[in-house]
């Protein structure tokens, strides 16, 4: 890599929400990196911030992913641009499966594409966790399942929707399917609306009984690891599960050594954000999904002290050998609008497998945690700009 590149700007892609492109763009910017902000939207909250140095405008990513990734690479083909950091599902994807193209003129830290595909497809990842002993609920395609009298759910088999993962999925675009079936026992669901509603034929999972739901991220070379961070959530955006919306920094040995033989077993490299729960009557720690990419709880990491997004330029920039990757334990976060979401989960929500909280219990523990723990993703006395915008953004949203 060239003088120029070693300390020239991160390429960050923004999506709408400014939970994993803030705590970034903050980062970079108060060690004087600079960056380039590239996004699809015209005024992603993240444009607000005064740490916004430059913007780039890019195609709808899962309308025309071949022509987002055309837009990148033409980004990272700048003399000024060192490297670009992943975001988002379509992010790891194309910065893998296209390796060859930025590598031309950018130094990555992602997964090769087949390694990628093994964590995006649930049921490899089920084989891979098997082999490393890491446990993991029964896993088995929607068509296979004969037997509905345990606890069930359904859920996507792809972390991301393709045509190099689904056959006949649409050519050129990418999608996700989040919505999770809790599955009454007895009971059969409507397996051709599954199907339909997915794109593909989704998998079945056994419900696990948890007492605690819980992060390890990563950052990997080659197998080996650089740095590593554990939280626990407190609460998710919904009672019934989600990204976590009140988090605390943790550190568990069990859950270390859980993660450590997973990525160890697929030879990890990049980023790794690990979803884990805790099995209520085992205490084992089972094994959700594996995003390969910046998390949407980066907020919380970056609080706790494990600066992920300035790791990655330092490992990028040929220089891992001065990350620290020390964090303080305890420090517990917040998302406003995932508290409000939490909030109507208890309201909306329904589950024949996970009891309902109590309205005011909730409400009496939401301000309990905030009071104990005053810490709020991207509401920085010093740059309120990105949560005005997002607020702003949030009731458009709603009223329309």
């Amino acid at each position: 890599m060239s003088e120029d590149r070693e300390t020239g700007r991160v390429l960050l892609p923004a999506p709408l929400s400014p939970m994993s492109s803030y705590p970034c763009l903050r980062s970079l910017a108060t060690r004087g990196i600079d960056t380039l902000l590239a996004s699809e939207h015209e005024h992603p909250p993240v444009y607000a911030s005064r740490f916004r140095d430059e913007t780039a405008r890019l195609p709808r990513p899962r309308e025309d992913l071949v022509a987002y990734k055309d837009a990148l690479v033409g980004l990272a083909a700048r003399p000024d641009v060192c490297t670009v950091v992943p975001m988002r599902e379509e992010d790891a994807y194309v910065l893998s499966r296209y390796a060859d193209e930025f590598e031309r003129y950018v130094d990555l830290v992602v997964p090769p594409m087949g390694t990628l595909r093994a964590v995006h497809d649930r049921m490899l990842l089920a084989e891979a966790a098997e082999r490393a002993g890491v446990p993991i609920p029964e896993t088995r395609p929607l068509d296979e399942a004969d037997d509905w009298d345990g606890r069930y759910v359904v859920k996507s088999r792809y972390n991301l929707l393709t045509d190099e993962y689904v056959e006949s999925f649409p050519s050129g675009r990418a999608d996700t399917a989040k919505d999770v079936t809790h599955v009454r026992p007895g009971e059969t669901p409507g397996v051709e609306a599954l199907v339909e509603g997915m794109y593909h034929v989704p998998i079945v999972q056994e419900f696990v009984p948890t007492d605690g739901e819980y992060m390890f991220a990563g950052l990997y070379d080659h197998g080996e690891p650089l740095a590593t961070f554990q939280h626990r959530q407190i609460r998710g955006d919904s009672y019934v599960g989600g990204g976590g919306v009140y988090r605390k920094s943790v550190y568990v040995r069990e859950l270390e050594e859980a993660a450590r033989a997973l990525l160890s077993e697929l030879d990890w490299h990049g980023l790794a954000c690990i979803e884990y729960m805790r099995h209520a009557e085992t205490g084992e720690f089972v094994l959700t999904e594996v995003n390969p990419r910046m998390w949407q709880s980066l907020p919380s990491t970056v609080h706790a002290g494990a600066d992920f997004p300035y790791y990655y330029w330092q490992r990028a920039t040929g220089r891992a050998d001065e990350i620290d990757p020390s964090y303080e334990l305890g420090r517990g976060t917040h998302s406003p609008n995932g508290e409000v979401s939490y909030l109507v989960s208890v309201l909306r929500d329904d589950s024949p497998h996970v009891e309902r909280p109590g309205l005011l219990g909730t409400l009496r523990e939401q301000f309990r945690s905030m009071y104990r723990q005053p810490y709020f993703d991207y509401t920085h006395p010093d740059d309120l700009g990105v949560f005005v915008r997002g607020f702003q953004q949030l009731v458009s949203n709603r009223l329309k």
